[in-house]
């Protein structure tokens, strides 16, 4: 018989964490049968239809609503998708109010909330579930830390985008500026600013940002004040950013936060080497045979970073390679769905972690 899992968002959105869940439904084999359950049908249709057989349902936003439907649903498993760390509480209770079904805990973004509420209530669902997953190992440990959940409860299953077949490098040209591409809405965590600052600095270097958001009014000024609009393209928002990294020689994600972002694993997919922030969990896929990696909000050490490239087409060509290799071994979507499988088997093999009264967590 086939493991019923529940893939349950409250996200009124598609951003990083559903694209996520999505390549994990899509990924799922035949010994799982997945419903892919939230509040907002758009959402819950674009998670869905990346499997054939994968069941959709909406829910009401109460408490009883959520917990009629998993009583209707009866997984033996509810996997929790978190865009944030305080999303999904009333999916969560309703999950845990049921005795009989295990329940997985998935952060998407190892946050930190200054809200008491927040924080307690966050803690308190923490502490009760069957399972707890972060995307990769920094990330588990900031959450541990951040609402004092005990050191290793939580656990790590890197984010894993479906593999493809690597697109060429650029065409070199004497007269050929280089591109660096970055992928990310515009806004301030995504640091763009840095990136155009970092342009002013190295010459012969056009960057192309593929995204849109609330901040392009400001990253245009900030282009325009630095005498680098003529470098700098905003390209707006694409359904199929992917397809774009082609036109890219090296791929840049200036992030002042992150928890292990889909971007760079698609472009070490794409054999394209990665000049990165150190936050959150980004370093566990962009080492140094992969990409360079410098500290947020650093401008001179992204120009640095990128200049290095440039002057060394040796150096892109190898770290590209390598970042294909290490990404087709460790970050694809197989990989991740594998992990969840073995994941949801364990647990649903032992006794529901308990509900009432919790074990003191683990120093």
């Amino acid at each position: 018989m086939p493991l019923r899992v529940v893939a349950y968002t409250d996200a009124a959105g598609v951003g990083g964490a559903e694209i996520s869940l999505g390549h994990l439904v899509a990924a799922v084999g035949a010994s799982v049968e997945i419903t892919v359950v939230g509040e907002h049908t758009d959402v819950v249709d674009a998670i869905a239809s990346r499997h054939p057989k994968a069941r959709s349902q909406i829910v009401g936003q109460s408490f009883f609503a959520h917990r009629r439907m998993f009583q209707q649903l009866r997984p033996q498993v509810i996997h929790c998708n978190l865009c944030t760390p305080w999303a999904g509480a009333i999916g969560l209770a309703a999950a845990l109010s049921l005795p009989d079904m295990r329940v997985v805990r998935v952060d998407q973004l190892p946050l930190r909330t200054t809200d008491a509420v927040q924080l307690w209530r966050t803690r308190a669902l923490s502490l009760r579930v069957d399972a707890h997953v972060a995307v990769g190992q920094a990330s588990a440990r900031r959450m541990e830390d951040f609402y004092a959940l005990g050191r290793h409860s939580v656990l790590s299953i890197p984010n894993g985008v479906p593999d493809a077949i690597a697109p060429s490098p650029p065409i070199a040209q004497p007269d050929r500026m280089l591109v660096v591409g970055s992928v990310g809405r515009l806004d301030r965590m995504k640091a763009h600013d840095v990136l155009i600052q970092a342009i002013a600095q190295v010459k012969n270097l056009r960057v192309v940002i593929v995204g849109e958001g609330s901040e392009r009014s400001a990253l245009e000024q900030l282009a325009n004040d630095l005498g680098v609009s003529d470098r700098v393209e905003l390209r707006g928002w694409s359904d199929d950013p992917r397809s774009l990294l082609a036109e890219f020689d090296i791929f840049t994600l200036p992030s002042r936060s992150e928890g292990f972002p889909l971007a760079i694993v698609e472009a070490m997919l794409a054999a394209r080497p990665v000049v990165a922030t150190r936050v959150g969990s980004v370093s566990e896929a962009v080492t140094d045979g992969t990409g360079l990696l410098v500290e947020k909000d650093d401008v001179d050490g992204l120009a640095a970073a990128l200049q290095q490239l440039c002057d060394r087409p040796d150096l892109r060509l190898h770290m590209g390679n390598m970042a294909r290799q290490i990404a087709q071994t460790h970050f694809t979507s197989d990989r991740m769905a594998d992990a969840y499988l073995k994941l949801w088997q364990t647990i649903c093999a032992r006794s529901p972690a308990p509900r009432l009264r919790v074990p003191r967590p683990r120093d």
